[in-house]
């Protein structure tokens, strides 16, 4: 499992990082641990399969 933090999957999904926030505070991204300063960590192959069915449903 590779761990990506709120700026690297902000980056892979083209939007700021308060969304990447707002995601995992819906539960529409699962994060799988908490950095040092109590920031959320999510597994790599989530979110490309949450990228590939946002994409689906018409974006992020």
């Amino acid at each position: 499992m590779s761990l990506m933090s709120v700026a690297e999957v902000a980056e892979y999904l083209g939007v700021q990082e308060i969304r990447v926030e707002r995601l995992e505070r819906e539960s529409l991204l699962v994060s799988k641990d908490k950095d040092a300063d109590g920031r959320p960590l999510f597994d790599r192959e989530d979110v490309e399969r949450y990228k590939v069915f946002a994409e689906r449903i018409g974006g992020i």
